[in-house]
């Protein structure tokens, strides 16, 4: 089945012809003249219900069957007869006179689809399974319509009101733009005098802090979570939506980066696996340039800013260049991996410490007593592929070879991956897709994957 093009078109004083009068031709009346079409129904008998509506004025019923001239002049024909043979006849007469039909029932003689319709007000929503299966349509139309407060037309028309009032007071620009968003953030069904109308008249506010919405010439350091969409906070979700301009990590998955508004700028500016197809430098002058050219910048983080994330590097080039920041902290991977595993990394007998490193710092020389080296979960940031060398360093500082470890691959996204294994086979465990996560100590032992550690000393989860 090709691809459809959702469109709702304006049919207005438009002539329709519907062929049939019976129960399932009706069921479209209704749809229909909702729309303000001239509607002209053919067919020999007609259901009470449609004869009254003619008799009302509402449309006109031709009282004999269906010839091919009945299509001459018409913008849209349906085809709702018991005969599938005079239904598919209607659409090759529509299709040679190169008018849009649909064949109700009857797919492949269809060139548009009668949606599920939740509506309220000027507000519709149309639900479509091109003909796959209407009644599972019409389950999602009666499950969104429950979700919809019943006043929110009223609501719109008054939203639709105050952006005209928007667009007519002020000029375009970026500020305009930002300010059209808040008011589409605003609480829905609040006063016609309520603070929507008042935030209109105020002059342009450049914090931006109270709608927790971009404000132009400010850069925003956003933490974009472990990379599950419904992961982010509501902050960052606002914040992404309504940017100009998104600068992201290699590693923020394409689900994310697909909340950005359709005209927002997005570039990819990772350093994934030490490559250096830009510099730091490179980034900072990015989110500098855009900023003091009137733009809201998002930088978007995988994880949290803070935690190994350059966030120190790009506060002290914002602060340098006086271009104004926040910083919108996120999920961390150790988090969301630890999670994935249901690890406590603090768990109160065997963890009061958690140490973060990542693989290039996570080789301790520390002589403390094998008491507080193991008083501790170590949670080990882009760990590596190679794992024999942390492995060996760690025992030999006199971690024991049975400190269960767990390596975490893409935690809490599509293809996660879990090993459970422990530090004497460590080493020996099999690489899992970058990015990955260590989580080693006592606390570990403790998970239900642990718990199914298989007698090799490795277990792998999906």
């Amino acid at each position: 089945m090709m691809s459809l093009l959702p469109v709702f078109l304006k049919l207005e004083g438009r002539h329709c012809l519907l062929v049939g009068a019976g129960r399932v031709a009706l069921d479209k009346i209704g749809s229909l003249l909702k729309t303000g079409l001239q509607l002209r129904v053919v067919a020999p008998d007609a259901l009470p219900e449609i004869r009254q509506l003619a008799r009302d004025g509402a449309l006109e019923w031709v009282e004999r069957r269906f010839e091919f001239s009945d299509l001459d002049g018409n913008f849209l024909v349906i085809a709702a007869t018991d005969s599938p043979q005079v239904n598919a006849a209607v659409y090759r007469g529509a299709v040679e006179r190169g008018i849009l039909a649909n064949s109700v029932d009857d797919p492949p003689n269809c060139d548009f689809f009668f949606g599920s319709i939740v509506s309220r007000g000027s507000l519709q929503i149309a639900i479509s399974t091109a003909g796959e299966s209407p009644a599972f349509a019409q389950r999602l139309r009666r499950e969104i319509d429950e979700q919809l407060p019943e006043n929110l037309g009223p609501w719109l028309e008054n939203l639709g009101q105050l952006r005209r009032e928007i667009l007519a007071m002020h000029p375009r620009s970026e500020a305009r733009r930002l300010l059209l968003h808040r008011l589409a953030q605003r609480p829905i069904c609040e006063s016609a005098s309520g603070p929507s109308r008042r935030m209109i008249l105020a002059p342009p506010s450049r914090n931006g802090h109270e709608e927790s919405l971009p404000s132009s010439g400010t850069a925003y350091l956003v933490g974009a979570g472990p990379g599950d969409p419904d992961l982010l906070t509501v902050k960052a979700l606002r914040l992404i939506q309504t940017a100009a301009v998104i600068l992201h990590d290699d590693l923020v998955p394409q689900a994310i980066l697909e909340l950005a508004a359709p005209d927002a700028e997005i570039v990819n500016v990772g350093k994934r696996c030490g490559a250096k197809s830009i510099t730091q430098e490179e980034i900072n002058g990015q989110m500098i340039g855009h900023a003091r050219a009137g733009r809201s910048v998002v930088r978007l983080k995988s994880g949290d800013p803070l935690i190994f994330g350059r966030a120190a590097e790009e506060m002290a080039a914002l602060t340098e260049s006086g271009v104004p920041f926040e910083v919108v902290p996120g999920i961390t991977a150790a988090f969301a991996a630890a999670a994935a595993i249901g690890c406590s990394l603090t768990e109160r007998n065997t963890a009061s410490n958690v140490i973060f490193s990542t693989g290039h710092h996570a080789h301790s020389h520390n002589s403390s007593p094998l008491p507080e080296l193991e008083d501790a979960t170590r949670v080990v940031y882009m760990p590596g592929r190679d794992l024999h060398l942390l492995a060996r360093e760690w025992l030999e500082l006199g971690l024991p070879p049975d400190l269960p470890c767990a390596v975490i691959s893409r935690a809490a996204q599509p293809g996660q991956q879990v090993r459970c294994t422990t530090l004497a086979a460590l080493g020996d465990a099999e690489p899992v897709l970058a990015p990955s996560l260590l989580i080693a100590g006592w606390a570990v032992r403790e998970t239900a994957a642990m718990n199914q550690l298989v007698a090799d000393g490795v277990l792998v989860t999906a």
